[in-house]
Protein backbone atom coordinates (compact mmCIF):
# COMPACT_ATOMS: atom_id res chain seq x y z
CA UNK A 1 0.00 0.00 0.00
CA UNK A 2 3.00 2.62 -1.15
CA UNK A 3 2.93 5.14 -3.83
CA UNK A 4 6.96 5.23 -4.81
CA UNK A 5 7.23 8.26 -7.11
CA UNK A 6 10.78 8.93 -9.13
CA UNK A 7 10.97 12.46 -8.75
CA UNK A 8 12.75 15.40 -10.89
CA UNK A 9 13.04 18.43 -11.14
CA UNK A 10 14.82 19.76 -14.46
CA UNK A 11 14.15 23.10 -13.60
CA UNK A 12 15.68 23.23 -10.06
CA UNK A 13 13.18 25.77 -9.56
CA UNK A 14 10.85 24.15 -6.67
CA UNK A 15 11.27 24.55 -2.80
CA UNK A 16 11.80 21.88 -0.78
CA UNK A 17 7.89 22.29 0.30
CA UNK A 18 7.03 22.59 -3.00
CA UNK A 19 8.25 19.02 -3.62
CA UNK A 20 6.80 17.75 -0.34
CA UNK A 21 3.37 19.49 -0.88
CA UNK A 22 3.41 16.86 -4.52
CA UNK A 23 4.56 14.63 -2.56
CA UNK A 24 1.95 14.45 -0.23
CA UNK A 25 -1.32 15.49 -2.07
CA UNK A 26 -0.45 12.22 -4.53
CA UNK A 27 -0.22 10.25 -1.56
CA UNK A 28 -3.47 11.57 0.06
CA UNK A 29 -4.83 11.14 -3.77
CA UNK A 30 -3.78 7.45 -3.45
CA UNK A 31 -5.88 6.76 -0.47
CA UNK A 32 -8.90 8.80 -1.74
CA UNK A 33 -8.71 6.67 -4.85
CA UNK A 34 -8.19 3.51 -2.82
CA UNK A 35 -5.32 2.49 -5.05
CA UNK A 36 -3.91 -0.75 -3.73
CA UNK A 37 -0.79 -2.42 -3.33
CA UNK A 38 2.89 -0.75 -4.18
CA UNK A 39 2.74 1.48 -7.09
CA UNK A 40 5.12 3.64 -9.26
CA UNK A 41 5.10 6.40 -11.52
CA UNK A 42 7.85 9.21 -12.30
CA UNK A 43 7.06 12.62 -12.01
CA UNK A 44 8.69 14.95 -14.18
CA UNK A 45 8.34 19.03 -13.95
CA UNK A 46 10.27 20.66 -16.61
CA UNK A 47 10.11 24.14 -18.55
CA UNK A 48 7.73 25.38 -21.52
CA UNK A 49 10.22 24.95 -24.08
CA UNK A 50 10.85 21.03 -22.62
CA UNK A 51 7.18 19.90 -22.25
CA UNK A 52 6.58 21.61 -25.85
CA UNK A 53 9.16 19.11 -27.58
CA UNK A 54 7.30 16.14 -25.87
CA UNK A 55 3.67 17.68 -27.11
CA UNK A 56 5.16 18.05 -30.49
CA UNK A 57 7.03 14.62 -30.30
CA UNK A 58 4.06 12.38 -29.05
CA UNK A 59 0.67 14.24 -29.29
CA UNK A 60 1.61 16.09 -32.97
CA UNK A 61 1.03 19.75 -30.78
CA UNK A 62 3.54 22.06 -31.09
CA UNK A 63 3.01 24.12 -28.39
CA UNK A 64 3.78 24.35 -24.71
CA UNK A 65 0.83 22.63 -22.64
CA UNK A 66 0.38 22.24 -18.65
CA UNK A 67 1.06 18.46 -17.92
CA UNK A 68 1.29 15.17 -20.08
CA UNK A 69 0.71 11.82 -18.67
CA UNK A 70 2.03 8.30 -20.45
CA UNK A 71 0.22 5.92 -19.13
CA UNK A 72 1.63 2.48 -18.97
CA UNK A 73 -1.37 0.03 -18.32
CA UNK A 74 -2.64 1.65 -21.57
CA UNK A 75 -2.31 -0.26 -24.49
CA UNK A 76 -1.39 0.88 -27.75
CA UNK A 77 -2.75 -1.24 -31.04
CA UNK A 78 0.46 -3.28 -31.45
CA UNK A 79 1.09 -3.81 -27.64
CA UNK A 80 1.59 -7.31 -25.87
CA UNK A 81 0.37 -6.89 -22.07
CA UNK A 82 3.08 -6.93 -20.05
CA UNK A 83 2.47 -7.75 -15.95
CA UNK A 84 4.57 -8.58 -13.80
CA UNK A 85 2.45 -10.12 -10.95
CA UNK A 86 5.43 -9.95 -8.77
CA UNK A 87 6.40 -6.78 -9.23
CA UNK A 88 4.97 -3.19 -8.02
CA UNK A 89 2.16 -1.79 -11.06
CA UNK A 90 3.86 0.58 -12.68
CA UNK A 91 1.77 3.49 -13.67
CA UNK A 92 3.75 5.96 -15.89
CA UNK A 93 4.59 9.23 -16.55
CA UNK A 94 3.78 12.59 -15.52
CA UNK A 95 5.34 15.81 -16.68
CA UNK A 96 4.50 18.99 -15.78
CA UNK A 97 5.72 22.58 -16.83
CA UNK A 98 6.64 24.61 -13.95
CA UNK A 99 6.69 27.67 -16.09
CA UNK A 100 3.08 26.93 -17.08
CA UNK A 101 1.48 25.88 -13.80
CA UNK A 102 3.55 29.63 -12.63
CA UNK A 103 1.05 30.81 -15.78
CA UNK A 104 -1.60 29.70 -14.88
CA UNK A 105 -1.96 29.96 -11.31
CA UNK A 106 -1.23 34.01 -11.68
CA UNK A 107 -4.24 33.71 -14.72
CA UNK A 108 -6.50 32.19 -12.41
CA UNK A 109 -5.96 34.25 -9.19
CA UNK A 110 -4.82 31.12 -7.28
CA UNK A 111 -1.39 29.61 -5.32
CA UNK A 112 1.12 28.10 -7.50
CA UNK A 113 0.61 25.15 -5.08
CA UNK A 114 -2.96 24.77 -5.83
CA UNK A 115 -1.85 24.89 -9.34
CA UNK A 116 0.83 22.72 -8.56
CA UNK A 117 -1.43 20.00 -7.03
CA UNK A 118 -3.96 20.43 -9.38
CA UNK A 119 -1.70 19.25 -12.32
CA UNK A 120 0.04 16.65 -10.36
CA UNK A 121 -3.38 15.09 -9.46
CA UNK A 122 -4.62 15.57 -12.84
CA UNK A 123 -1.89 13.58 -14.22
CA UNK A 124 -2.51 10.41 -12.30
CA UNK A 125 -5.85 10.49 -12.87
CA UNK A 126 -4.87 10.06 -16.43
CA UNK A 127 -2.09 7.27 -15.23
CA UNK A 128 -5.27 5.67 -13.66
CA UNK A 129 -7.68 5.62 -16.75
CA UNK A 130 -9.42 8.69 -16.36
CA UNK A 131 -10.27 11.06 -19.32
CA UNK A 132 -12.36 14.14 -20.62
CA UNK A 133 -12.97 13.33 -24.28
CA UNK A 134 -16.71 13.74 -23.82
CA UNK A 135 -18.57 16.21 -21.48
CA UNK A 136 -19.41 13.04 -18.61
CA UNK A 137 -16.06 11.88 -18.61
CA UNK A 138 -14.70 15.16 -18.05
CA UNK A 139 -17.59 16.23 -15.08
CA UNK A 140 -16.54 12.63 -13.31
CA UNK A 141 -12.47 13.42 -13.67
CA UNK A 142 -12.53 17.29 -12.67
CA UNK A 143 -15.29 16.62 -9.85
CA UNK A 144 -13.16 13.38 -8.66
CA UNK A 145 -10.05 16.02 -8.92
CA UNK A 146 -11.76 18.90 -6.92
CA UNK A 147 -12.62 16.19 -4.07
CA UNK A 148 -9.46 15.52 -3.59
CA UNK A 149 -7.75 18.81 -3.91
CA UNK A 150 -10.31 20.51 -1.38
CA UNK A 151 -9.73 17.35 1.01
CA UNK A 152 -6.16 17.43 0.93
CA UNK A 153 -6.68 21.46 1.51
CA UNK A 154 -5.67 22.80 -1.68
CA UNK A 155 -8.73 25.05 -2.03
CA UNK A 156 -9.24 27.37 -5.75
CA UNK A 157 -9.21 30.57 -3.64
CA UNK A 158 -6.80 29.92 -0.63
Amino acid sequence: MTLTIDLYDETEELSKSDVQLVLDVLEHARQVMKMEGECELSLSFVDNERIQEINAQYRDKDQPTDVISFALEEMGDDEIDIIDEDGPRVLGDIIVSVQKASEQAESYGHSFQRELGFLVVHGLLHLLGYDHMTEADEKEMFGLQEDILTSFGLTRFE
